[in-house]
């Protein structure tokens, strides 16, 4: 049995629905995050679907975008809904992972530098070791209240330096699986 869990958090529908949605990373992330997928399957790793639910708009369960974005097909272990920025808090997933001594997260998903960084820092707090796997990740440049636009290659490593040896060990798709396959 695997003491590890690949969270996919907020890969969903929804954001296609939102002003800033951009598919010029979606290649890359799409082959990154399918290959970290399939690989943490073959190792018997918990695959976890987490999904932030909002009362109104695109988030909402009401609107049918909560759900995958439709290249994913992998069969998920369990399948969670949050409604802050982190997956642990009032998802269940903390139980969920401990009731099966799961004490190594992998972090994947959609937005880098708030839900998955978000939910690194509390997994670390929590007790968990946690893998980030950054090309797993996807977000949009974002403009700062002085104007200034911020690119996603600044957004990733920026959250990549406020994790490493901190909250988080850095890892590619290939290091992470490499990694695994060390532990089992």
């Amino acid at each position: 049995m695997s003491h590890s869990a690949l969270l996919i958090i907020d890969v969903q529908q929804s954001f296609q629905h939102r002003p800033f949605w951009q598919e010029d990373d979606l290649p890359a992330f799409q082959q990154a995050i399918t290959r970290l997928i399939e690989g943490c399957r073959r190792q018997g790793v918990a695959l976890v679907d987490v999904f932030h639910v909002s009362p109104q708009g695109p988030f909402s369960l009401a609107s049918g975008f909560v759900q995958r974005l439709p290249f994913l097909s992998h069969q998920a272990d369990v399948t969670l809904h949050k409604h802050v920025h982190n997956a642990l808090t009032e998802s269940g997933l903390d139980a969920w992972l401990r009731e099966r001594e799961i004490n190594h997260l992998i972090i994947s998903g959609i937005r880098t530098e708030q839900c998955c960084e978000t939910t690194t820092r509390v997994a670390n707090d929590l007790g968990y070791r946690v893998t980030f796997v950054t090309e797993a990740t996807l977000t949009f440049p974002m403009q700062h209240p002085d104007g200034q636009i911020f690119t996603t290659e600044q957004l990733k490593r920026h959250t990549e330096t406020v994790l490493v040896d901190r909250f988080a060990q850095l890892a590619s798709v290939d290091e992470a699986l490499a990694q695994l396959s060390q532990e089992s």
